[in-house]
């Protein structure tokens, strides 16, 4: 783990979809479940990927997780991402769970290879910039837990749910009381407010250093798996790795100059 850590709202262009090999639930002439984007102007840094299977409500069937492996593979090279965003392009759903009438054609074998890169793709969503989750709509079961392993949540009031466990429904509001969303939005006639609440959440994180924003990710996820004491010296090996970098030196620059700081990600 110690080796790791030491180691204008306009698209810059449109849409761009992966296409998954060896799929079980359609061949690779079928429609892209998972499309990418980049923004542009005052929106740069910010990339988004959108879920769209509106035949069985964004489930997470073997088409859509492998375009979705590989579109977090592909961000997860490019460091001019500095906040990653996944939507639905499904009105009314986030993400239904698992593709369940898929598996029913699948071997035990089949199974228990499909779980582990589901398991996989969760693991895959801790992504080294900060994530942001918009739940303009259901989110069930796994669809749930990939929402959960994004860093922040923006729910609709009129958003209902199942918990994991129990099953429970739950509004955006009580979602956010128990501590399960960041924020809820009063739902819009297009169904994206959280969408659009997320993207001003995205916004916000641009202006800051982007070294030192990814560092406090693993500062922080690192951290809470482990004792007061390690957790310190995980958060001394970050800011040892931010001490040499063009950006804190950027940022002290800009404090004494009383200047916004330009800041390189180097």
């Amino acid at each position: 783990m110690l080796r790791a850590l030491t180691n204008a709202r306009r698209l810059a262009r449109p849409w761009k979809a992966l296409r998954a090999r060896s799929c079980a639930s359609h061949g690779p002439a079928g429609p892209p479940e998972i499309q990418v984007r980049a923004l542009a102007g005052a929106d740069h840094g910010i990339a988004e990927i959108l879920m769209n299977r509106p035949s069985a409500c964004n489930a997470l069937g073997n088409v859509l997780v492998n375009q979705l492996l590989e579109a977090l593979a592909q961000l997860r090279e490019d460091q001019q991402v500095r906040v990653l965003l996944f939507r639905s392009g499904v009105k009314g759903v986030f993400c239904a769970g698992a593709d369940l009438k898929e598996r029913e054609q699948m071997s035990e074998a089949e199974v228990g290879i499909f779980v582990q890169r589901l398991r996989g793709l969760m693991n895959e969503i801790a992504f080294p910039a900060p994530t942001i989750a918009a739940m303009d709509g259901f989110a069930l079961g796994g669809g749930l837990e990939l929402a959960l392993a994004c860093d922040l949540r923006v729910a609709g009031v009129a958003l209902a749910k199942e918990l994991i466990f129990t099953g429970r429904r739950l509004n955006g509001a009580q979602a956010q009381a128990l501590g399960l969303v960041n924020h809820t939005v009063s739902q819009n006639e297009d169904g994206n407010a959280a969408y659009h609440r997320a993207r001003e959440l995205a916004q916000e994180i641009l202006p800051q250093a982007p070294i030192a924003v990814r560092l406090g990710k693993v500062a922080i996820d690192r951290g809470m798996e482990v004792d007061i004491a390690s957790g310190m010296a995980i958060e001394g090996i970050c800011y040892a790795q931010n001490i040499p970098t063009q950006d804190r030196l950027e940022g002290m620059a800009a404090f004494r100059e009383k200047r916004p700081p330009r800041f390189v990600g180097k």
